[in-house]
Parts: structure tokens; C-alpha cells; sequence
């Protein structure tokens, strides 16, 4: 998604990446030359240098809504390839390095054996909190429910017809349906009101860019997604 005002551009791209598909965003602010990469799970690091190299973009940052595997499996090469930092929130910092530890005892042995670390920098994130980085505004809403340290990025991007917000949701809403709250750290009540409290608030062409599967806005979520009927804010 390109969105212009004026002679400006911001861009939003994304791909899916490894088996789980899990959707790593780049944004650029203008013609500028750094980014933020947004969740680089599995198998991200390839395409995501290879892209990189094309537009001529350096990363700033890595920002991780949630510390799922998927989500944050190369997140410690893409951060210490270029000396960038990590910005995760604190109840979910321990799955940076043992990742098993949120994934449940099915999947576990799927990862014997392999060694994670951390990033060699990490900020931890609060609710609320602003990061500025490659020229752009990022809002953080922490949307527990998912997982307990899940945040929402949101920044917000004028057109010719106005601003318009975007909301990296990561697991915590997806196009049609909600994240699963049946691993380690996960509460379906809880993830039910997040999404009440932190995005059924939101303009309804807020763009929805998910961790999984295609973008949407709020206005479509909040009128058909069956997962939020009788929620605040649904219709």
C-alpha cells in the first residue's frame, strides 16, 4: 500500500513469511532511505534483506507485536545485521529466548534443539508509549489477551482526502476473525476487550494490517466480523 500527500510518500509493504505465512510489514516515510521491519518471523531474514537492497532502505528498528515464534524468529538476525534495536514489551520479552515456553507442548518439539537469543538491544515497550523512529510516529496500545505482552502499532499517514490511521494488529485482529487464545498467556475474555477497548474506538477507515492473512479497516471488522458481535463499538 502506497499513500500519498503531495509529492510525499509513506510505503507499506508486507509479505508472508515461513510456514506460519506471518506477515512482515516495511515502512518508509517519504523518499527516505530508513525504515521500520514490522515482526520478521520464520524465514523473513532472505526476502527482507533481499528487498531492502532493492529500495535502497536501511532499518531503523524492529518492531514486534507479540513474542510468538512466528513473529520474532529472525528478529535477532535482522536487528544484529544492521545494529538496530528490538521493541518488544516486557511480558513477552522471555519468548525472545525461549520461545517454547509460549508455544505450548505440541509444538515444542518442533524446536529442539535449535538455540534463540535476544537482539542485542531491546526496548521494552509500555502502553502508550510513542517511538519515533525512521521518521515516523508510531502509538502503542498494549492488547493483552493473545498473548500478554501483545501491542498494537498504530501511526497515523495523511492523504489529499486526510489522515488516515494505520493499526499493525499483529495477532490480536485479524480480516473475519480474532488472534487464538488457547496458548501459554492467552485469555479470550481478555483479548475481547482489548480489542473493545483499543481498536472498536478507532475510525472505522483505520486499515487493519494484520499478522496473518489480508488487511481490512475497523469499519469492516466492526460489521461483519462475527468473533466481536455484542462487543462495544461492534455493530
Amino acid at each position: 500500500m502506497i499513500t500519498r500527500t503531495g509529492a510525499s510518500r509513506v510505503l507499506v509493504t508486507g509479505f508472508p513469511a515461513g510456514m506460519f505465512q506471518t506477515n512482515c510489514y516495511i515502512l518508509a516515510q517519504d523518499d527516505a532511505r530508513e525504515c521500520v521491519v514490522v515482526d520478521p518471523g520464520q524465514d523473513a531474514a532472505g526476502p527482507l534483506i533481499d528487498f531492502l537492497a532493492q529500495s535502497n532502505l536501511t532499518p531503523t528498528a524492529v518492531l514486534l507485536t507479540h513474542g510468538h515464534l512466528d513473529h520474532v524468529w529472525n528478529a535477532h538476525e535482522v536487528c544484529d545485521k544492521f545494529g538496530i534495536p528490538a521493541y518488544i514489551h516486557p511480558e513477552d520479552r522471555y519468548m525472545l529466548s525461549d520461545p517454547g515456553r509460549g508455544i505450548g507442548p505440541t509444538m515444542k518439539p518442533f524446536i529442539e534443539g535449535m538455540d534463540f537469543v535476544e537482539p542485542s538491544e531491546v526496548i521494552e515497550l509500555s502502553d502508550g508509549d510513542r517511538i519515533e523512529q525512521a521518521g515516523i510516529s508510531f502509538v502503542v496500545d498494549h492488547t493483552p489477551g493473545h498473548t500478554q505482552g501483545s501491542v498494537v502499532f498504530r501511526t497515523r499517514v495523511e492523504q489529499e482526502t486526510g489522515g488516515v490511521v494505520l493499526a499493525l494488529t499483529g495477532d490480536t485482529l485479524f480480516q473475519g476473525s480474532i488472534g487464538r487464545s488457547d496458548l501459554p498467556g492467552g485469555n479470550h475474555e481478555q483479548l475481547l476487550q482489548s480489542i473493545a477497548d483499543k481498536l472498536l474506538v478507532l475510525a472505522d477507515d483505520t486499515a487493519v494490517l494484520p499478522g496473518h492473512g489480508g488487511s481490512s479497516s475497523i469499519g469492516a471488522e466492526r460489521a461483519s466480523n462475527p468473533f466481536l458481535v455484542g462487543l462495544p463499538g461492534s455493530k
